[in-house]
């Protein structure tokens, strides 16, 4: 499977036999301009979202012929397991942010999961009920998610054999969010390909590593 940043919390998820899912498409230039990632005009045969802020869920632009999941549960579409947890964009039950869904999607024999704007680190039930995660998709930015700390614990709580970091300051971002080096002062070691996507196959998830990808848009 290839693996693209796309921006922010949205990528592009592609199987060997060609099935897409993109993640959190967000709407370009949203809050005044902050969102200053191009607009996502790529094809998709499934769209997930984790919560319905403007810079998480946008069909605008879309081609049409996509099925769209953005609740918790056990989901199937275009072929795929895909399953949603809940949880929250804060550290207070959703009374600051409101909920936020934990998705796993399987594809190629890889379980990928995208932790959407996670505000919170998970319990040990939490992380037991989300279960084997082979690739990590994780904000690290802090402000309105976990922050660089929170996302060290949380990958450790997963144990995943690739992390992503997703939702940090980049120039195209307006938000005043950490940058991924200060997360990766934390994790440890990355790989840096300089490129915005990378191949996963299943031979590759031995081991622990962090891919940090440039965004396309």
């Amino acid at each position: 499977m290839k693996v693209k940043w796309l921006g922010h919390s949205a990528f592009l998820l592609i199987s060997d036999s060609g099935v897409r899912v993109l993640t959190d498409p967000y709407k370009s230039g949203s809050y005044d301009g902050a969102v200053g990632y191009k607009p996502i005009t790529e094809k998709a045969d499934v769209v997930t979202a984790s919560h319905q802020h403007d810079d998480h869920y946008c069909l605008e632009g879309l081609p049409e012929g996509y099925e769209c999941v953005t609740e918790a549960g056990k989901h199937q579409a275009a072929g795929l397991s895909i399953t949603g947890f809940k949880s929250y964009h804060d550290t207070t039950r959703g009374k600051d942010r409101g909920s936020n869904i934990i998705f796993v999607i399987e594809m190629d024999g890889i379980k990928v999961c995208h932790l959407g704007d996670l505000g919170h680190t998970l319990s040990n039930e939490e992380a037991g009920a989300i279960g084997k995660v082979d690739v990590l998709l994780i904000p690290v930015g802090g402000l309105y998610t976990i922050g660089p700390r929170e996302a060290v614990d949380v990958m450790k709580a997963l144990s995943p054999s690739v992390t992503i970091p997703m939702h940090f300051k980049t120039e195209a971002l307006g938000f005043p969010l950490k940058p991924v080096d200060d997360f990766l002062s934390l994790a440890g070691d990355s790989g840096r390909p300089g490129t915005t996507e990378t191949e996963i196959k299943q031979e590759d998830l031995s081991g622990r590593r962090i891919i940090v990808l440039e965004h396309e848009l």
